[in-house]
């Protein structure tokens, strides 16, 4: 059965036969983002590597802790893979704190399924196996949008109980508890 997971070497293999299906418009899916001063890109030959795959998974580890200093932009993030054994099927991102661009276009959560698993109902199972873990981290409810075309993503927010709250620079807006009431 799938499951949310802490990123791991394990998957390394799926890891990068995933990275390939997605395009170059979505490979931001893929890596662990800067954390530090400094932008660093992760390339697909890099994340190949097994060394500078495992300081990939790091990094991400990395930004969850509050501890960890990060630029005056970003906020701490948990990432989580969604994984089947050793298939790595997608990734998900819980958004510790909401900066004003995020209140407005990004919320706390954000999904991605890589294109293989797609019409699976990964993407619903990821969702509500998040939302607990924000509980964990204090947030209840969590702000989910979508792009005003994504009839998909729509649903499965919904279907995690999104209610909507508005459209924004074409972004649909969703709360979704975390507390089971």
């Amino acid at each position: 059965m799938p499951t949310l997971i802490e990123p791991t070497v394990a998957v390394h293999r799926s890891f990068l036969a995933a990275w390939d299906e997605f395009g170059p418009e979505d490979e931001r899916w893929m890596g662990a983002r800067a954390i530090s001063g400094d932008e660093e890109e992760w390339s697909r030959e890099q994340a190949a590597d097994p060394d500078e795959f495992a300081r990939m998974v790091e990094l991400i580890r990395i930004e969850a802790d509050p501890a960890t200093e990060l630029r005056p932009d970003l906020v701490h993030q948990t990432v989580l893979w969604f994984v089947d054994g050793e298939e790595w099927l997608g990734r998900l991102s819980i958004r510790h704190d909401l900066t004003p661009v995020l209140i407005e276009l990004g919320g706390h959560i954000t999904y991605g399924v890589r294109p293989s698993a797609r019409r699976h109902g990964h993407a619903t199972r990821m969702l509500t196996q998040s939302l607990p873990i924000a509980a964990g981290l204090g947030i209840d409810p969590v702000l989910v949008t979508c792009d005003l075309d994504n009839v998909g993503s729509r649903k499965v927010i919904q279907a995690a109980g999104g209610e909507l709250e508005d459209e924004r620079h074409g972004k649909l807006r969703f709360w979704v508890p975390t507390h089971v009431a």
